[in-house]
This record gives structure tokens, C-alpha cells and sequence, in this order.
């Protein structure tokens, strides 16, 4: 989940979003990438900013055949924690934005999680040339959308939703976050490299039934919202107190498919 100058995240909260992610992936996408992978009889799967592995334990049961899994991330800690059931697995600890095509020779799928927000325009592009150059597909799930819809409503809320978004854009580091940018520079990017992309909505759907991700969620969105806009920290306290809030927080997934176009 790790690129340079980003926060790590804690185990705890991966482990605690896990099964929100799982339900909100876009299902959509895996028919197609399916065919593509068709006639491959063992899959090489490299996961980005992989973390535990959440995204290869939800995938790996859904492609066909036998798998070899390579996990990517900046944290050792985190890979220390992975465990994909049922599939061969072994960890890369390192910067994950400097592949190139040659890095993913004979790999037969790049997948990521929540990352391509945290990345910047030049090494968007830089990570689609290198797949589409070794011909290589590309599933990029629950990149931020910009849109979170709060249920009961709050005068406040567009401009928590505008000074997050902003907070997603910020410069790290020497870095420009393309926050919820990503997904349409991403497909531009495949795109323009002739690759044929799919996209589909990825929406958290945080019911009463999530009081403690929903909690843990709103108050680090509130938390960010805050740090982009300090004028907004004397209404945080108020505007967190509201009881029984629900949330949709937008994403979107991103299937790339080199050489159909």
C-alpha cells in the first residue's frame, strides 16, 4: 500500500477494512481478465503495495489454475504478516514505483490495491508503459473516487469532501498525489499505450453493521480534511458527534488488457 513519502498503514486498520474492500471489488472485471489469462498454465502474480496480502486472498480463489504470487511493499512489517491460503507466495520488500518492463518479464498479472492514489502522473505512466510493454494486464482496485455520500446529511459535508480531496492531491515529499485523479490518468495512460481498458465502480457501503470501520474511517477522513483546511478543526468535534451515520465512499477499479486494441 506504500509508495515513497506515503504513510505506512497499520495492520490493524487493513485488517479491519479487509472485508469492506472484499464486497466493494468489482466482480465485473474478473470475466474478462479470466479470458485474457485463459491458456496460461501458471499464473505469475505480482501485487503492489500488497501489504498482508488482502487483495491475493480475495483473488488468487477467483483465477484459475495454479498461482505463484510475488508480494510487493515498502514495509517489511507488513509483508512479515502475509498469508495468501492455497497459492505459492513469496515477498519483495522495496520501492515499488521504479519497475520497468523488464521487472515483469514472464509475470502474467500486476494487481494493486488502494494505490494508484497515492502515486504521482510521471510514475502512473511509468507503471502502465512497463505493463504494456512486457504485456503484461493490470488489475488496479478501490482507487478513490472524490465522492463519499454521509447519510444524515450534514451542511459541512461538501467541504469536508472538498478539503480531503485536496488532501489527496497534496505534494509529499517533492511528489504530486494524483488522489482521485488516479483512475482517469491511469486509463488515459493504458490507453494512449493501445491497451483496452474496463473500468467499474467500487463503492465502500458502510452500514450499521460497520459502527467501528465507519468510526475508524470518518474520523481519519475528517482528520485529513482538517489538516488541508485548519479553518475546518473547530467544527470537527460537532460535526464527528452525529449518531448513526452511514457512509458510500466512491471508487473505482481498473482492468487493463495490453494488445487488444
Amino acid at each position: 500500500m506504500n509508495a515513497p513519502g506515503s504513510p505506512k498503514f497499520a495492520p490493524d486498520w487493513l485488517a479491519l477494512r479487509e472485508s469492506a474492500d472484499a464486497e466493494a471489488r468489482a466482480l465485473s472485471l474478473l470475466d474478462p481478465l479470466r479470458g485474457y489469462l485463459a491458456g496460461v498454465p501458471r499464473l505469475l502474480v505480482r501485487d503492489l503495495g500488497s501489504g498482508t496480502g488482502s487483495l491475493a486472498r480475495w483473488l488468487s480463489g477467483r483465477l484459475p489454475g495454479p498461482q505463484r504470487w510475488i508480494l510487493h511493499d515498502r514495509d517489511p512489517d507488513l509483508l512479515a504478516r502475509a498469508k495468501v491460503p492455497g497459492v505459492s507466495v513469496e515477498t519483495q520488500v522495496g520501492d515499488l514505483t521504479g519497475l520497468s518492463a523488464e521487472d515483469l518479464a514472464g509475470t502474467s498479472l500486476v494487481t494493486a490495491s488502494a494505490l494508484l492514489d497515492l502515486l504521482t502522473f510521471d510514475e502512473v505512466h511509468s507503471l502502465a508503459e512497463a505493463c504494456v510493454t512486457a504485456g503484461c494486464p493490470a488489475l488496479f482496485t478501490l482507487s478513490v473516487a472524490g465522492r463519499v455520500e454521509l447519510s444524515p446529511p450534514d451542511p459541512l459535508d461538501a467541504d469536508f469532501t472538498a478539503a480531503f480531496n485536496a488532501h489527496q492531491r497534496r505534494v509529499v515529499d517533492g511528489r504530486r498525489l494524483l488522489g482521485p485523479d488516479a483512475a482517469t490518468v491511469a486509463a488515459q495512460a493504458f490507453e494512449r499505450l493501445g491497451a483496452v481498458v474496463i473500468t467499474a465502480p467500487s463503492p465502500w457501503r458502510l452500514g450499521p453493521g460497520q459502527t467501528e470501520l465507519t468510526g475508524e474511517w470518518l474520523g481519519g477522513w475528517v482528520a485529513a480534511a482538517c489538516e488541508q483546511r485548519p479553518d475546518l478543526a473547530s467544527h470537527a468535534e460537532a460535526y464527528l458527534r452525529r449518531v448513526g451515520v452511514t457512509a458510500v465512499v466512491h471508487h473505482v477499479d481498473l482492468l487493463a488488457l495490453p494488445g487488444l486494441s
